[in-house]
């Protein structure tokens, strides 16, 4: 009988954001095909993420999804949802807001987060600041890029675990990365960002470097750091029609508001309407239009408008259970067909 072991994954309850917490548990069994219902549940000291008190501190976690472990052998990382101890969902598990129902949905996260070592920056001198932004996006070269190893590594990672990320790109801002990951799902998506942060977060440990998800990272003339989201449901995608996008943007705006509050903290600060934002106090859409709330992409516009939308408000911190339940039931209130 094989000994195996399972990193129990889940957010706390810090706020304004939450952050990643992980245990290993060992289990013996002959073998694991990934179902999480063999799995057992297990507690943990909510008085010490700020989930629960002293008095009263037992939080369970229930496992819901499970992916090969990349970098541990006989590993599985298992991602969790946080229950009360009588069984209920704890009040820190966003995870539950999310319809069982939503297969039809597609989510496309794209994750911007910088790299920090010594309190600045990856790449950023010791005094000042490094050239104006203009030759980071996308670049190559010393100078122009900082990171690689630990940003290819990190890609590695999430393709052995088999997470749907389906691309890498250097920022605008010098030691600023992007990663975009792709599921079919709205449990399914989310679970996967959520555990590559955790792999980005765990490879961090390496390198000896901070990752810095604020949304303003620096203060300036610089880019601040965001999670559009790329979604669409079968509707979207199989019937279209101008009618129906501008419907469905139309209701966002109707929710903007609504929006704005799950879509993370200090987002103030990055969205003022430079830098590639719109302001936080105004809601817009277009096609091709990365200065919008909404961008339509072109290909949605010249497809016969069927495609996907991408919601460019979503800050670099925000819970990403919290931003697919809000937008799936933004979307569906304004559905014209039932699917």
């Amino acid at each position: 009988m094989a000994k195996l072991k399972f990193e129990y994954i889940w957010l706390d309850g810090k706020k304004p954001e939450a952050t990643l917490r992980s245990k290993t548990k060992v289990i013996e069994m002959a073998s694991f095909d990934g179902d999480t219902k063999v799995l057992p549940e297990w507690s943990f000291d909510g008085s010490s993420t700020m989930q629960a008190n002293g008095h009263f501190s037992d939080c369970l976690l229930k496992p819901v999804a499970a992916y090969p472990d990349p970098q541990r052998k006989n590993a599985w990382l298992v991602v969790c949802e946080v229950y009360n101890a009588d069984g209920t969902p704890h009040e820190t598990n966003m995870r539950h807001l999310i319809p069982d129902n939503t297969e039809d949905f597609w989510f496309g996260y794209e994750q911007e987060y910088v790299i920090e070592s010594e309190g600045k920056p990856l790449g950023f001198p010791k005094d000042g600041y490094p050239a104006p932004q203009g030759p980071y996006y996308c670049a190559v070269g010393h100078t122009n890029v900082a990171g690689r190893d630990m940003v290819e590594e990190h890609m590695d990672a999430c393709l052995d675990a088999g997470i749907g990320i389906s691309g890498i790109n250097a920022e605008v801002l010098l030691g600023q990365w992007e990663y975009q990951v792709f599921a079919k799902g709205g449990k399914k998506a989310a679970d996967e960002m959520v555990l590559s942060r955790y792999l980005l977060y765990r490879i961090s440990e390496k390198y000896g470097v901070l990752i810095n998800i604020h949304p303003k990272p620096v203060k300036g003339d610089w880019n601040g750091s965001g999670m559009h989201v790329n979604f669409s449901n079968k509707e979207m995608r199989e019937v279209g029609g101008k009618e129906l996008f501008e419907s469905i943007c139309e209701n966002f705006r109707a929710v903007h508001k609504e929006h704005i509050e799950v879509y993370g903290s200090d987002n103030h600060m990055r969205l003022t309407g430079m830098h590639e934002t719109q302001s936080m106090h105004t809601f817009s859409y277009g096609v091709s239009d990365r200065g919008a709330s909404i961008r339509i992409p072109v290909h949605t516009a010249t497809n016969g408008w069927k495609g996907y939308l991408e919601d460019r408000r979503p800050a670099s911190n925000a819970d990403p259970y919290m931003v697919a339940s809000r937008i799936i039931k933004t979307v569906r209130a304004e559905s014209l067909v039932t699917t």
